[in-house]
């Protein structure tokens, strides 16, 4: 391969597609990492503070598509708090003054200002794909800008984003050139929506695949956007309420009898159960179905629309489907590979309407399940045993009982036996999440078997520093490890601090970590940065104290370019 020329090892490069590849190609020798270096247009960064944008622009001078994460995952269930950081900013002027040809940026849990999708919007010419994921600080003016400027905008993807709606006209600011538009998502906003510039757009963008809309977007105007656009294959319904024997109704099941190519259907986010006859036709054809944000369609009608999508490969529900509908899904939808089953109550304060009963019925009826997210008021042994059996071939398996302290139901022991049934069949698992009566017992099991595990978040579990041993020695590929409300301490986190090196990050939040073991660990590791996060200002600082100062929350994580400048006055690098 050494005496290939550059041209060809670029052609060749162009087939590996998984950035890992990428990477243990570009340090085989020094030409490779060359031709690697400048035939790289996609890079994923999995902390936003592990690199600076400049010395990303220096390593991969010709990428066009960037992903970014910023905040931990615990950031999803308002661990971290507001202003911690993140900011997408300097990443966007680095690259506007750098002159990258950027056309695609992927932001997860990231600080976005209207001024930096202003500036995004100016200063990248062929600027295709805008993907934003529980990002937070624009409003509807930064995405005026967006549609204003963007002239070959194919993708512009808004997720579970906190968005403030200043201009509740931003999809008039699309010109009426704009016909490039292939994905377009904003079921997230709250606000208004001009409908009529909707239907202009929707009508004009004859590529449309992908479209998903608020619950500012009624029924009647549903019907004119799938009259115009047959070709979509995602659907994200707004509000699903209508007269059934009204003539827009009437026109809206002629209009989905012809929208024969969708296979992704969401939404729902008000419906009128009666209504949902006019779906039946395209649910034959559904492989994705989210109901996760439809808490009007429960019961009987819930039933019966599963009932009629028998090539369901992915599901999202909430638990309010309960064990019987989920024996429906599992007797229905046998080609299911992903089940997502959320809480009713955001707050998960309420009782979950699904047990083990409901689990157990899937993995039997559903052999291809590989990917699973549970929120179940118990669980016992016995069924994870069985899931354990039945779906050996798990890649992410996320289960959490919504009182952390219920041991198992039948036997009145923690589940240990059960996650460690799981963890041992599932010889596939890179991700996982627990939660409930557990000791140190189900970490030994992690530690042994866990051979492919990557990410494993721990919530009230535990007993002793032996548990976090046991995951720290045994999971070699692990890269992210999140603890909350658990009993492990300094000798937990410091008696293999080597194993750092190769992760991505650790969060520990409410454990038994004092600021004299934090101290030690960035003593001990220099490359490493480790941050106390103390919005209540609760530690004084006294060196003679440090070891009896317990740290409520600690983030670590690997980067190249040391203590970050924009840190808030509540976090502190070590």
């Amino acid at each position: 391969m050494n005496y290939f020329p550059e041209e060809v090892l670029e052609h060749v490069f162009d087939f590996l597609t998984s950035h890992r590849d990428r990477n243990a190609v570009s340090v085989v020798c020094k030409s490779w990492y060359t031709v690697e270096r400048f035939s790289r247009e996609r890079v994923f960064i999995g902390n936003c503070y592990a690199i600076s944008p400049e010395r990303l622009i220096d390593r991969f001078p010709r990428v066009r598509s960037l992903t970014l994460k910023g905040m931990p995952h615990f950031a999803d269930f308002n661990l971290v708090p507001n202003d911690w950081g993140g900011f997408v900013y300097p990443w966007i002027e680095a690259m506007a003054k750098s002159g990258v040809n950027l056309e695609e940026l992927r932001l997860k849990r990231m600080v976005v200002s209207d001024e930096g999708l202003e500036l995004l919007s100016r200063s990248f010419a062929n600027f295709k794909s805008l993907v934003l994921v529980s990002c937070e600080g624009f409003t509807t003016d930064g995405l005026a800008a967006i549609a204003s400027n963007c002239r070959f905008l194919r993708e512009l993807d808004l997720q579970e984003n906190e968005v403030e709606d200043h201009r509740g006209q931003w999809l008039s600011c699309f010109p009426d050139s704009c016909t490039s538009l292939v994905s377009l998502n904003f079921a997230c906003l709250k606000g208004e929506v001009n409908l009529a510039a909707l239907e202009r757009l929707v009508a004009r963008c004859r590529k449309l695949r992908s479209l998903r809309l608020n619950h500012a977007v009624p029924l009647d105007s549903l019907q004119k956007i799938l009259a115009q656009s047959p070709q979509l294959v995602d659907l994200g319904t707004g509000a699903f309420v209508s007269d059934p024997n009204s003539e827009s109704y009437h026109k809206l099941q002629s209009a989905i009898l012809k929208c024969t190519s969708i296979r992704s259907l969401s939404g729902f986010l008000e419906v009128a159960p009666r209504c949902l006859d006019a779906i039946y036709p395209i649910c034959l054809n559904l492989t994705s179905l989210n109901l996760s944000y439809a808490p009007g369609i429960h019961g009987s009608d819930l039933i019966k629309l599963i009932r009629n999508c028998r090539k369901l490969q992915r599901l999202w529900v909430l638990d309010c489907i309960g064990d019987k509908g989920l024996e429906v899904v599992a007797s229905t939808c046998k080609e299911l590979q992903e089940l997502r089953v959320f809480p009713s109550d955001p707050h998960g304060v309420g009782h979950a309407a699904v047990t083990e009963e409901g689990l157990v019925a899937i993995s039997a009826g559903c052999p291809k399940l590989h990917s699973l997210l549970y929120f179940c008021q118990q669980m016992t042994n016995a069924a994870l045993i069985n899931v354990a059996k039945n779906c050996p071939n798990f890649i992410r398996f996320r289960l959490c009982t919504l009182n952390p302290t219920i041991p198992d139901p039948v036997t009145l022991q923690p589940l240990d036996e059960g996650f460690g049934a799981i963890v041992q069949s599932c010889k596939r698992l890179r991700r996982l999440s627990l939660s409930g009566l557990l000791t140190d017992q189900v970490f030994l099991y992690i530690g042994m078997y866990a051979e492919q595990l990557e990410m494993l978040s721990v919530a009230f579990a535990g007993e002793t520093d032996k548990g976090m041993l046991y995951v720290l020695n045994g999971c070699k590929k692990l890269k992210k490890l999140e603890i909350r409300d658990s009993p492990f301490g300094n000798v937990g986190l410091l008696m293999d601090v080597g194993k750092y090196e190769t992760m991505r990050s650790l969060w520990m939040s409410s454990c038994e970590v004092t600021l004299g073991g934090c101290k030690a660990l960035a003593k001990k590791m220099p490359r490493l940065n480790v941050e106390i996060i103390d919005e209540n200002g609760l530690i004084e600082v006294n060196p003679d104290d440090d070891d009896r100062q317990k740290v409520e929350k600690m983030y670590l994580y690997r980067t190249l370019v040391g203590p970050r400048r924009d840190a808030p006055e509540f976090v502190w690098t070590l």
